[in-house]
């Protein structure tokens, strides 16, 4: 059985990537989301909200079970917030630890929890964080989610150089797979553009037809996931890179 752990999978990217591996024999997803929105024999719903850091901590031994029949686990760190968009200076502190929690903290302990339970595997582990354009540019009104989407792709980079080291065989890889047609992309056009100034680009990309569909990314995700592996692929990918 072809195990994968995916974050966020209520709706969205996650969803999709759930639905679309779901479609092949073999395989078996456990979703951590607050809420379940998928019904299939081989889903196992694993509620978790990940800005609750105590209720992650408490929770991660039911997130990584013992998977005793898995020829390969993956894990996909996808869920993600951009929070209030607004300027350093003009949020509430309130705002970071939200972000940060549910970005890079959550993600991180998930990656240990999950290098450490299954360090004694053969099988092909993989890791995938889902990233974004902004942890390689600054975009005004999200600080914290350009700072916390740098910072996975720093852990990203520096897991692997680790795993490496050791000669794990582990994969880790940090994917930034363009913008997506989900919910994030409605919380940002309604932002204030006073406080973005990049609202006209991101309502243009909707209006205009841009935002690929959360279906077309993920079948060319787990395309790519379930592909051969190449020695020479980068660390921080792009979609195009697939």
């Amino acid at each position: 059985m072809h195990y994968y752990i995916i974050t966020g999978a209520s709706r969205g990217l996650g969803k999709a990537l759930a639905e679309t591996i779901l479609h092949q024999p073999g395989t078996s997803v456990i979703g951590v989301s607050r809420h379940a929105a998928i019904e299939h024999e081989r889903y196992i719903h694993q509620p978790l909200d990940l800005s609750d850091i105590a209720a992650v901590e408490n929770n991660l031994h039911k997130v990584f079970p013992l998977l005793a029949d898995a020829t390969s686990i993956t894990l996909i760190n996808n869920a993600a917030v951009v929070g209030e968009i607004g300027y350093v200076g003009e949020q509430a502190n309130e705002h970071y630890n939200f972000v940060f929690d549910v970005n890079v903290i959550a993600p991180a302990m998930l990656m240990n929890t999950f290098l450490s339970a299954y360090s004694g595997l053969s099988v092909p582990r993989t890791i995938l964080n889902i990233s974004s354009g902004a942890a390689q540019r600054p975009v005004d009104g999200w600080a914290a989610y350009c700072a916390s989407k740098a910072a996975l792709e720093a852990l990203t980079t520096t897991a692997q150089k680790e795993q490496n080291i050791r000669g794990t065989g582990v994969r880790i890889r940090s994917l930034s797979p363009g913008v997506i047609d989900t919910a994030m992309q409605e919380h940002i056009r309604a932002a204030d553009p006073g406080s973005f100034s990049e609202a006209d680009r991101f309502s243009d990309y909707h209006s205009q037809g841009k935002l690929a569909s959360p279906d077309e990314v993920a079948t060319r995700i787990v395309q790519w996931l379930q592909g051969n592996r190449s020695q020479d692929e980068p660390v921080v990918l792009r979609l195009a890179d697939l």
